[in-house]
């Protein structure tokens, strides 16, 4: 039994880290991609895009339909995930490198875990929100003081914030319904059930400016079409459902240390000790905040298609019955008389040669 759930811890993490590797890509890819193309176009253009392979995945696996209760959470999904991470990381990219949007994005898996907490109803501990507050303040006051902000907190901030708390809240959002869903099934829903929205700011974005982009602003949509919107959740919302929010949701902490990495590998931009500082700092009160969810009253992980599990209703206290008295060993060796209808023990055959005897 230890040895199975050892093994669904372990591809759980497995699942979550493919996932943030899938994801450590999009701030760099999207910062390229903006370049040239319109980001309007690139926010819900890859949006559409990869609500094509979902139906077609849909169609193949024949996924049922989603409950009414059901598509009510999938919007939710759609407004994070779908529509608004990509809208506003694509409006900050665009006059804003990808290593500082990293330093930003780092505030990610402390919001999925306050969100979390929220969604799954637990109280967590005062160091909870101590370190969740004071995760935020150290990232606003990078962004005051670095180099690249000067004179306050600028609209491009603003965008990215808002992107990580809207992120937030189609991660936590979608985690737990991908326990009834499956990982697969709760990307491709919320790629559908967005389309009413995604398709015509598309076509409007692609009528007001062409789409004209180079082999490498191509690439960079392509890859946030098929892996940033499409598979990547694939594995990251499996890793949720099957490890657990709280747990899986750790793995995020390396994913703004991989997205500096990236920015400075492909992309050449150039990662101060300021940034490296800030995300550090960062990081370190992201664990606190992971580490002081003591005994989180979080949903057991489950199979697509089951619904949530409830906490078994609360036994009535029952108090102990008093033990009888105990019988001696005369009483004991009565009883059986009694029972046989003799009003008193018969004698044993020795008792009787003895008395013929005397």
């Amino acid at each position: 039994m230890r040895d199975k759930s050892s093994a669904t811890a372990a591809g759980a993490i497995t699942l979550g880290a493919l996932g943030v590797l899938a994801f450590s890509m999009s701030l760099p890819a999207t910062r390229v991609a903006v370049q040239q193309l319109d980001p309007w176009f690139v926010a819900f253009g890859r949006a559409v895009g990869a609500a094509v392979l979902a139906a077609a995945y849909l169609r193949f696996s024949r996924a049922p339909r989603p409950t009414r209760v059901q598509w009510r959470r999938l919007t939710i999904v759609a407004l994070g995930v779908v529509a608004g991470f990509p809208l506003f990381t694509s409006l900050a990219l665009t006059s804003q490198t990808s290593a500082h949007g990293a330093v930003v994005i780092a505030l990610l898996p402390a919001t999925t875990a306050v969100l979390a907490v929220l969604r799954a109803g637990e109280r967590p501990p005062p160091l909870f929100w101590i370190a969740s507050g004071s995760g935020l303040v150290a990232v606003l006051t990078f962004l005051v003081v670095s180099g690249t902000v000067r004179g306050g907190v600028t609209v491009t901030d603003l965008y990215l914030l808002t992107a990580v708390g809207l992120c937030g809240l189609g991660y936590a959002e979608g985690g737990v319904l991908a326990r009834e869903l499956g990982g697969a099934r709760t990307i491709c829903w919320a790629l559908i059930v967005a389309l009413p929205v995604t398709v015509p700011l598309t076509l409007a974005a692609a009528v007001a400016e062409r789409p004209q982009a180079g082999p490498g602003g191509w690439a960079a949509f392509g890859y946030l079409t098929v892996v940033s919107m499409f598979l990547g959740f694939f594995a990251w919302y499996a890793g949720l459902a099957r490890g657990g929010i709280a747990r899986v949701g750790q793995i995020q902490l390396v994913q703004p240390v991989l997205t500096l990495l990236w920015s400075a590998l492909l992309l050449g931009e150039n990662v101060g000790l300021a940034s490296v500082g800030a995300a550090l700092i960062v990081l370190v009160f992201v664990v606190l905040t992971q580490r002081s969810r003591a005994n989180p009253r979080e949903a057991l992980p489950q199979g697509p298609g089951t619904p949530p599990r409830q906490a078994p209703p609360r036994q009535p206290r029952v108090t102990p019955r008093e033990a009888p008295p105990r019988q001696s060993r005369v009483n004991q060796r009565e009883v059986p008389a009694r029972r046989s209808g003799a009003g008193a023990p018969e004698e044993s055959s020795v008792d009787t040669v003895r008395a013929e005897s005397r």
